[in-house]
């Protein structure tokens, strides 16, 4: 009893933990920078715990049945690889006078989450189950796209994109810990991780943050001029995922994981593609997108079910 109760208070009060977190992680990047390479080592063991957690309670049975749902894969898509470049391209427009900040820009916002979007996406009772279902997809149409679309809108200033990374990341952070998901689903059928995944959530976040605030903080006031961008982004590709939820008629849960695939990016898979780059700046920048949307994510898991309604009318006031 004691410990379900302490569940359901980390559950109502996720939001302000979420971000605690990331003030701790700040605070502990700037007065321990040079703790950043130990932390950064961290960083993927953290978030493919936390993926487990995530995978352990999705009945994986049904993983199936979710990829045939032909309506949500293609709204999923359009938001993603139609709307989002779309939106991206407008805003990315007054970062053209430095090409460094405008590929950081591009190459994290054109990149779907295949991550902690499923963690952000349950805990704001979003179908999580279907974005699982679509990862492999979201992830293989990422690694064609990017090459592609990051010269392209950036006026050819960025080089081919290696996509090593792309798969080194999809084996730690999703194929394994899915197999692991499968296995303990099949031989420890009763296990319940559930209670671990804000404690985790908090360490990815702390984690994260610590780990990249020196970088960003190296940068200067030259990152200024991308803040406006993604909380921009953060805004339109929500109200975006809304939109296209509406014209597809998906229900509540399917709504939301869609909302939720459209406004959050793929910073930390495409961060080695960034740290490749010659300039400082150009990972810098996706680490800033990195610190703008968890802060928004944190948000948007309270707010998001109030804009995506289950239909049910409140009763009414006497």
């Amino acid at each position: 009893m004691e410990r379900e109760q302490s569940r359901q208070w980390a559950e109502r009060h996720q939001v302000a933990i979420c971000l605690l977190a990331i003030g701790a992680g700040a605070a502990l990047g700037a007065l321990l920078p040079g703790a950043a390479p130990t932390l950064e080592v961290a960083v993927e063991p953290s978030i493919a715990a936390l993926l487990l957690v995530t995978f352990l309670g999705v009945p994986l049975r049904g993983i199936g049945a979710a990829l045939g749902d032909r309506r949500f894969l293609l709204a999923l898509l359009a938001v993603n690889f139609l709307v989002v470049p779309m939106i991206a391209w407008a805003l990315t427009r007054p970062l053209t006078g430095s090409p460094e900040l405008l590929i950081g820009a591009l190459l994290v916002l054109l990149a779907p989450c295949i991550d902690y979007v499923l963690v952000f996406t349950a805990l704001a009772g979003g179908a999580h189950e279907r974005l699982l279902a679509a990862t492999p997809l979201l992830m293989l149409a990422q690694m064609l796209a990017l090459p592609v679309l990051v010269p392209l809108l950036s006026g050819g200033a960025a080089g081919l994109i290696d996509p090593l990374p792309f798969l080194r990341a999809f084996v730690l952070l999703i194929v394994l810990p899915l197999l692991a998901a499968a296995l303990l689903q099949r031989f420890a059928p009763r296990l319940d991780l559930a209670p671990a995944m804000i404690p985790l959530m908090v360490l990815v976040l702390i984690t994260v943050v610590a780990s990249q605030t020196p970088r960003v903080l190296g940068a200067g006031t030259a990152l200024l001029a991308v803040v406006p961008v993604y909380l921009a982004f953060l805004l339109l590709a929500t109200g975006a995922g809304i939109l296209v939820s509406r014209l597809a008629r998906l229900r509540t849960a399917a709504a939301r994981a869609l909302t939720f695939s459209g406004a959050t990016r793929n910073s930390l898979v495409v961060l080695p593609l960034a740290l490749a780059m010659p300039s400082a700046l150009v990972p810098a920048a996706v680490v800033t997108q990195t610190l703008v949307e968890l802060l928004g994510m944190a948000v948007l898991v309270r707010v998001l079910p109030r804009l995506i309604r289950d239909g049910s009318r409140p009763p009414a006031r006497s």
